[in-house]
């Protein structure tokens, strides 16, 4: 942080780099002391953390102080936070669960603490994977259970099926083999969850994952994993978005040590991992979960209607309390400790940002929607906090937003007044394409409104483009493939069986919708697990509504793995994508240069990352001798082909031909190339160096 800052007397000190962000965008500057009160609300926090805490280091490490921790003379001691309690106690497998043997001694600011002597031989009162609860004494002198908020592990009871602690203390820990690899130049991000990513009907595990998925993703290009739902939650089917143990890797993936295994695996095939992260909001759960710890409907959470979310039953918490703070903050800093992380996707940032929660709020773009009231500050403090947090400890570490309102600034250095994202998901993107599958017929496609929507983003924020994630998969929508080829994915994707109209142009269409979103939507790429080869059908996890069936909360490799089937076209493209886009780079490249969209032809061109992307959306008319505007003269050759019969197309495009630029100006391009475009295709053309070719 700069040490010098000018102050406005209003509003105090301003960012020190508020400039910057006012060059990139000078329609900013009419809400000027709304981004430097925003400012000086942060630099507030920051300060008295500094003063009365020894500074963000430090305070982030709150799991080092509170829960259950070993002493050096082999016995334990566990502080908690609990200000609405009267008395609290610990009881478990050590005391034969007697409810008030154990009492903690209260201590300012609603703090507890409790010191327990090793055993008559010295070793711990808990043993490993002995389990353990706490015991609220309320004011109307209840004695409520419930479980440590910084509990490391947590499985359900066999009677209850409610999640209990159990104390992780194992004789030897585990020691990362790997150091984290560095960030990646193009983020190519396979968004995955564990559980499912099993051809068989079970929750799979973190062993499976690694020694069966991790090479898979690394074979396809892709350099950074997302991982979902591991912060445990108790109930499976919300996709791990209900959290009840922050602190805690879910368990019925495996052990703790298992999700570090993981992690190392990924790290030694230079692999990004990052955790999709949840403080938004928190599971209603009272005997497993945060809500009504301390026997208070507040504590961590807003108290009345501003600490619920209507729409998603859940807890909202109260960014302003300290000890809120501290517990959110550490648990950021836990897990890129702790389990060695590369950084977060912050989910639900929309909801923190607005008081609405973002329901019913269409977001028109209009500035003035972003710094006025139904903007929460709070909230906004916070991340803003967690962001310098994370970047000043952890310089490499990578953060999205998952945020669909487009706040100005969020993904800006917190030194400009922005707060401190790397990226935000285009979620725009996605939504156009189910809209435009479900709704228009091919030849209505409007090629203007699809470029707009994938070109539609702030400049100099970066955003993550995506065809389909996991929202597009959930029961209730289909995936991409599903909604291209539906009913002929069970009947026709046989390499063996006749190619069918259906089929054709599902397979076409599904390429050349993934391959522009690639080139033209973002600053990052993201695909859903099983998506690359078109995964049918939808993802439904196993609830009292489906008869608890796995049918549907799976991965079924065995399609992609099958020769015999078409679904390895469409991995094969996928691969071949994102190795071009390694090679080439333009992800890490300035926005492309859109030189056509025409209507009437269905063709959009655009240069980006030294290539030039050309598609045909035509439903049947192909183009001979079809100029092009190419801005540098020079050989060009086909690099990537989504008619390559390679990728189940019919390989009316010749890769061996040159294609030579023409001082002639086309599409406000000094230069331009003549090309042929067969109906429903997409290619990539590259510039070729007459010592070495691509």
């Amino acid at each position: 942080m700069a040490t010098k800052m000018d102050v406005d007397e209003d509003v105090g000190p301003a960012p020190p780099d508020l400039n910057r962000l006012y060059d990139l965008d000078s329609y900013l500057k009419p809400f000027d002391k709304e981004i430097k009160r925003r400012y000086k609300c942060f630099v507030e926090v920051l300060e008295h953390i500094n003063q009365h805490e020894g500074g963000l280091e430090k305070f982030s490490r709150g799991y080092e102080n509170f829960g259950i921790h070993v002493t050096e003379d082999g016995g334990l001691v566990m502080r908690e936070w609990a200000p609405g309690a009267v008395e609290l106690y610990l009881m478990g497998d050590f005391n034969g669960w007697n409810k008030t043997s154990h009492s903690f001694e209260k201590k300012p600011f609603g703090k507890w603490e409790l010191v327990l002597p090793p055993k008559d031989d010295g070793s711990c009162p808990l043993d490993h994977l002995s389990k353990y609860k706490l015991v609220v004494k309320d004011k109307n002198g209840h004695l409520l259970e419930r479980i440590c908020p910084w509990a490391k592990y947590t499985i359900p009871s066999n009677e209850t099926k409610i999640y209990e602690a159990m104390f992780w203390n194992p004789p030897e820990k585990y020691v990362f083999q790997q150091s984290r690899p560095a960030p990646p130049r193009s983020l190519r991000i396979y968004e995955s969850h564990v559980g499912i990513s099993s051809w068989e009907g079970k929750v799979a595990d973190y062993k499976h994952f690694a020694y069966n998925v991790i090479p898979r993703i690394k074979k396809q290009g892709y350099n950074c994993i997302q991982m979902m739902a591991i912060m445990e939650h108790a109930y499976y089917a919300s996709f791990g978005y209900q959290i009840t143990s922050f602190f805690a890797a879910s368990s019925r993936y495996g052990p703790p040590d298992d999700l570090k295994l993981l992690i190392d695996t990924a790290h030694k095939e230079g692999i990004t991992v990052l955790l999709d992260v949840v403080h938004s909001h928190a599971s209603k759960n009272v005997l497993d979960g945060l809500n009504q710890f301390d026997g208070t409907n507040a504590c961590f959470f807003h108290a009345g209607s501003r600490g619920n979310h209507d729409l998603w039953d859940s807890r909202c918490f109260d960014y302003t309390n300290w000890e809120v703070l501290r517990f959110l903050l550490s648990n950021l800093r836990w897990w890129m400790e702790e389990y060695q992380f590369d950084g977060f996707r912050f989910d639900g940032v929309t909801s923190m940002l607005y008081h609405s929660h973002g329901i019913a709020h269409g977001f028109s773009g209009g500035l003035g929607e972003y710094f006025g009231l139904p903007t929460d500050s709070e909230s906004l403090t916070y991340l803003t906090l967690a962001n310098h947090m994370l970047h000043e400890l952890y310089p490499n570490c990578i953060t999205i937003a998952e945020d669909v309102s487009g706040m100005p600034a969020l993904c800006r250095p917190v030194s400009e007044g922005g707060n401190g994202f790397d990226y935000r998901l285009g979620m725009a993107i996605p939504d156009k394409w189910i809209k435009i599958l479900k709704e228009y017929k091919d030849e209505d496609w409007n090629i203007g409104d699809i470029v707009h929507t994938l070109i539609n983003r702030r400049h100099g924020e970066k955003t993550i483009a995506y065809a389909e994630s996991h929202d597009q998969a959930l029961v209730g929508d289909k995936t991409l493939a599903f909604w291209l080829m539906d009913a002929e994915m069970y009947t026709n994707m046989s390499c063996v069986s006749e190619m069918t109209v259906t089929v054709d142009r599902g397979l076409a269409l599904h390429k050349m919708i993934r391959l522009i979103t690639h080139g033209l939507g973002g600053e990052g790429w993201l695909n859903f697990i099983g998506n690359e080869f078109g995964h049918p059908e939808w993802l439904d996890f196993p609830r009292v509504g489906n008869n608890s069936s796995f049918h549907y909360a799976r991965r079924q490799w065995n399609l992609v793995d099958d020769d015999l089937l078409r679904y390895k076209f469409l991995n094969n493209f996928d691969r071949d994508m994102n190795l071009t886009e390694n090679h080439f780079g333009w992800l890490a490249d300035k926005q492309a240069y859109v030189s056509s969209k025409h209507e009437g032809d269905k063709v959009v061109v655009f240069e980006r990352g030294g290539c030039v992307f050309v598609f045909n959306f035509h439903t049947h008319q192909s183009y001979t001798g079809y100029r092009i505007g190419c801005d540098v003269p020079g050989k060009y050759k086909i690099v990537l082909d989504t008619d390559d019969p390679a990728y189940g197309g019919h390989s009316r495009l010749d890769h061996t031909t040159e294609f030579f630029t023409e001082p002639i100006e086309h599409d406000k391009r000094a230069n331009s190339i003549q090309v042929y475009m067969p109906a429903r295709t997409g290619f990539i053309l590259a510039k070729q160096d007459d010592k070495k070719e691509t």
